[in-house]
């Protein structure tokens, strides 16, 4: 079996939402290994430090929710450094709260980001690489695209879809050579969920449980070994393979576990009758995409959650 640096030394690797969190520790990785790296992210401070401290790397500025904006900046990529050989999908956002307490346009937002985001880039590529009948595309879902999540009502359903994208797509190119994966990780400690845990509701922190966040390194070290494998489904962390097999397979236990543990938050000490989720109205300017308190997605905003 290859070594993870003979399957990417001298190869072209994109990585949208490159310049944080997840991305940017693969980007360093794939540097270190001798790939040909493209970063593509959002004109910011993040960007901006991935060109000072990575010199070999190619930065290109694009909101990967915008279609034109993301091909052209593949176009960029692909004339600067050649045919890309592996594309990783990393750019997302995330706003937790209550389903009626959240903003219209933050589940356009995040479908926008975290789908079209992954879409976009996927078709600029595919082409080019079912031409050459050869390529590899991973995409960042999360644990919340196998099981719906409490307080991720935005999210989650983002995931599935990126989910499903990448079940039907690994159908479609693997007869032109073309190897799809998705990864699912949990929780990782990337700046996003520092910023996110504050606003989760208690009954999706009582449903998480205690697991501990992993470093975006083991989610490196996960899709590397993936890619080694030839595998399509990646869950990095220790147990995190096993919760997917049981949610998929035990679907029923899966839910009651987590009814029991929303209704043991919702349950006052002293074994009082259970409270109900104090919801909060929805009220007028909830149209709005409130950026300055959610963030806008490079890998700096993905969130990989239970």
């Amino acid at each position: 079996m290859a070594a993870a640096s003979d399957l990417v030394r001298g190869r072209h690797a994109i990585v949208t939402g490159g310049s944080s969190g997840i991305g940017l520790a693969l980007v360093r990785r794939l540097v270190r290994l001798g790939a040909t790296v493209s970063v593509i992210a959002l004109p910011d401070i993040d960007l901006a430090r991935v060109r000072r401290e990575q010199p070999s790397v190619g930065c290109v500025a694009a909101d990967v929710a915008d279609r034109t904006q993301t091909y052209r900046a593949v176009d960029a990529c692909v004339a600067a450094r050649g045919p890309c050989d592996l594309l990783v999908t990393c750019a997302g956002v995330v706003l937790p709260g209550y389903f009626p307490a959240l903003p219209d346009g933050e589940f356009e937002r995040e479908m926008a980001v975290n789908y079209f985001g992954t879409l976009w880039p996927i078709r600029a590529v595919v082409p080019d690489m079912t031409a050459r009948r050869r390529g590899a595309i991973v995409a960042i879902s999360s644990f919340g695209g196998l099981m719906g999540v409490y307080g991720m009502g935005a999210y989650s359903p983002t995931k599935y879809a990126v989910r499903g994208l990448c079940e039907t797509l690994r159908l479609e190119l693997k007869p032109y050579g073309v190897h799809v994966a998705a990864v699912y990780p949990t929780d990782v400690d990337t700046p996003m969920l520092a910023r996110e845990v504050p606003l989760h509701p208690p009954e999706q922190d009582a449903m998480q449980g205690t697991v501990e966040p992993v470093a975006p390194e083991v989610v490196v070290d996960a899709i590397l070994d993936g890619l080694r494998r030839g595998r399509t489904r990646i869950y990095p962390g220790r147990g995190v393979g096993l919760l997917a097999r049981l949610a998929g397979a035990a679907p029923g236990f899966a839910t009651w576990y987590a009814d029991r543990k929303i209704a043991n938050a919702l349950t006052p000490a002293g074994g009082a009758a259970p409270r109900r989720p104090r919801l909060p109205r929805r009220e007028a300017g909830h149209r709005t995409t409130h950026l300055a308190q959610a963030g806008r997605g490079t890998g700096a905003t993905h969130r990989d959650q239970a």
